[in-house]
């Protein structure tokens, strides 16, 4: 696999992207650069595989949580076609973090993500 720190830290700060894009057609466009087609998410409480069910279940996410912003906490590690890096969910008002974790990937040959799954380190709503 050819794909670089460089390219990684950007594959993964477009899908923090996604989670922040509150326009549907802007959040697709960012889902179809960052994730493979046959993308499968995995969290604690979600799950979605492929493009459709990934948009839908973010949606779901906004709509629960509005205004909430995800940001990337700390450095990007990844080996091989794997990726770790940590996140929190932080309220509008700022403040703690509501919901802090870490996601674990497979890269796809082509440098899109191909499989994630979420982990929650800590959930304070």
């Amino acid at each position: 696999m050819s794909t670089t720190t460089t390219d990684i830290g950007t594959i993964v700060d477009a899908y923090i992207a996604i989670w922040n894009e509150i326009d549907p057609g802007r959040r697709r466009e960012l889902i179809a650069s960052a994730l493979a087609e046959d993308i499968n998410y995995r969290d604690p409480m979600l799950s979605g595989d492929g493009h459709g069910e990934i948009e839908t279940a973010i949606a779901a996410v906004q709509q629960q949580m509005p205004d909430h912003q995800l940001r990337r906490v700390g450095t990007i590690e990844s080996h091989n076609d794997r990726v770790r890096f940590r996140w929190e969910v932080v309220a509008p008002d700022g403040g703690d973090p509501v919901i802090a974790g870490t996601d674990t990937g497979i890269v796809a040959p082509d440098g899109r993500l191909r499989s994630l799954s979420g982990f929650f380190d800590s959930v304070t709503t």
